[in-house]
């Protein structure tokens, strides 16, 4: 079976809700990391063969297939496509697998991957509350066999953090000296230059704007979130606008255009668990993948698991017994930012530059998504 190779990998900055991307058009915040791409590595625009873009809630400036019009807007060639795809959080992270099988079967040679979130335009679940001839839709209501498979009350993020921490009995303490270290980790980053290769500025924003200079003292004085008793703001990813993307090609478009690929595509999957615990796939999806691979997690050098909420990067420590040391080494979305659907290739962006870094082999991905689903990504870097 053909490979499917990382030639290269970036990304804007994590813009802060209301921050200096905050008020960039999506298809401009997209174009900037595509033409950035299309530029450093000298591919000709008319031979990339699709654009497959992650991203969640698209309405707005983010509807009519964000995708192909982010390519357009960065003045590249009519003749490429694009398609946006959703996944939830996952949406780009399932990006990077299309676009790796796409060359895997033989029927395309360079696809890039990526997505983009403008959540300060689109708050998350814009798309159920917007207005519109059918107004508020909760996706779960008026569904009979929703119902009586799981119950009236719709399935939330923050009362599946909630359910996660009591089930693995992880404090509130516990929890934000979790937080804490996730920004102090990115905040290091930031300061020894880790993210600078993977980071393409814009207007003037240079490095990620959502690491915090926090306290364990400052996190205590904020209320819970929703009716929990353990999850607050402190301990939950940020909002924020951002793109990212990854180009991913065949070894005949190697030779062909002279590259030299930084990672090979080891193994893709994505399993599915209980949508009313919402956040706990990425456990399954872990063990499900690392079988199918023949590997374990001894072969694992580094590890990015999005940290939707601290208690689910938290529980997957626990269950998997995999040392925190080598997970989310530069910090997780907590500090880092969650852009829903830019977050899959964010997160291999920095997974990818990190194991350059680090001198490491193998990189493993996993995130929690809606409906109780997590995708796993593992790269070998080359």
């Amino acid at each position: 079976m053909p490979e499917a190779y990382i030639v290269d990998a970036l990304r804007t900055p994590t813009g802060r809700r209301k921050g200096g991307l905050s008020q960039i058009h999506a298809a401009d915040l997209g174009a900037h990391v595509l033409r950035a791409l299309v530029e450093r590595n000298g591919i000709p625009e008319d031979d990339y063969d699709d654009v497959i873009f992650g991203c969640v809630d698209t309405i707005g400036p983010l509807a009519g297939d964000i995708a192909r019009t982010s390519w357009l807007a960065a003045g590249l060639s009519e003749q490429v496509p694009g398609t946006t795809i959703d996944r939830q959080c996952g949406s780009s992270q399932q990006a990077v697998h299309f676009a790796a099988q796409a060359v895997m079967s033989g029927t395309q040679d360079v696809v890039i991957a990526g997505g983009v979130q403008t959540m300060t335009q689109i708050p998350i679940s814009s798309a159920m509350t917007a207005a519109g001839p059918l107004g508020f839709q909760d996706p779960f209501s008026g569904s009979e066999g929703w119902v009586r498979r799981y119950g009236a009350q719709p399935p939330t993020q923050f009362r599946a953090a909630q359910m996660i921490a009591e089930h693995w009995d992880l404090s509130r303490g516990e929890l934000e000296a979790y937080a804490l270290e996730s920004h102090q980790r990115a905040l290091r980053a930031i300061e020894h230059g880790y993210f600078e290769r993977e980071i393409v500025p814009l207007a003037g924003v240079e490095h990620d704007e959502t690491p915090r200079h926090t306290s364990l003292a400052k996190m205590a004085e904020l209320e819970y979130l929703f009716g929990c008793d353990r999850v607050t703001a402190a301990v939950s990813s940020q909002t924020c606008d951002a793109a990212s993307a990854l180009l991913i090609v065949s070894g005949t478009a190697l030779k062909r255009y002279g590259l030299t690929p930084r990672a090979r595509i080891h193994h893709l999957s994505v399993r599915g668990d209980d949508p009313v615990w919402m956040l706990t796939a990425p456990i399954p999806a872990t063990a499900h993948a690392l079988k199918r691979a023949g590997m374990t997690l001894a072969d694992i050098d580094r590890v990015e698991i999005n940290e939707a909420f601290a208690s689910v990067a938290m529980a997957w420590l626990k269950e998997t017994g995999y040392p925190h040391a080598q997970t989310n080494v530069n910090g997780g979305a907590i500090a880092l930012g969650h852009p829903l659907g830019a977050t899959g290739t964010r997160l291999m962006c920095s997974l990818l530059h990190e194991l350059e870094r680090s001198g490491g082999r193998y990189g493993l991905q996993t995130m929690c998504e809606g409906g109780g689903q997590a995708n796993v990504t593992i790269i070998e870097r080359l």
